[in-house]
């Protein structure tokens, strides 16, 4: 059975930062792409960042480029999400997704999703 389980979120102040973990099981490593996307409450989800199956590739929304970083660990069949330089507008859930396409161009092309973890920036 696949799971994706996210961890890391929390509470932090204007331009702080925190660190989102997605544990994979289930899913071979290393055969992946791997992404973030929030929501907002009252808005539809979005793309955050995105890493190819070999770590080589990372990709960004315009919105949290220079400011957040996306790395994966296949030893520890996880992904990470570096939030830096955070702002009152990157509160919302953040989910991480498993994609088999080599470079998916939507969250519909995304195959597995985990549940969220909350990331709320005060200002």
């Amino acid at each position: 059975q696949v799971r994706l389980v996210e961890s890391g979120g929390g509470l932090v102040q204007a331009g702080g930062s925190l660190r989102l973990a997605c544990k994979n099981v289930g899913l071979s490593v290393g055969s992946f792409a791997m992404g973030w996307f929030r929501q907002a409450a009252g808005k539809e989800r979005e793309f955050v960042a995105q890493v190819d199956w070999t770590g080589r590739f990372k990709y960004y929304s315009d919105s949290v480029k220079g400011r957040f970083n996306i790395t994966g660990d296949n030893a520890k069949s996880s992904v990470f999400l570096q939030l830096g330089s955070l702002k009152p507008e990157d509160t919302a859930v953040y989910y991480c997704a498993a994609a088999r396409k080599i470079r998916p161009l939507s969250a519909a092309e995304y195959d597995y999703w985990g549940r969220g973890t909350q990331v709320t920036v005060s200002s």
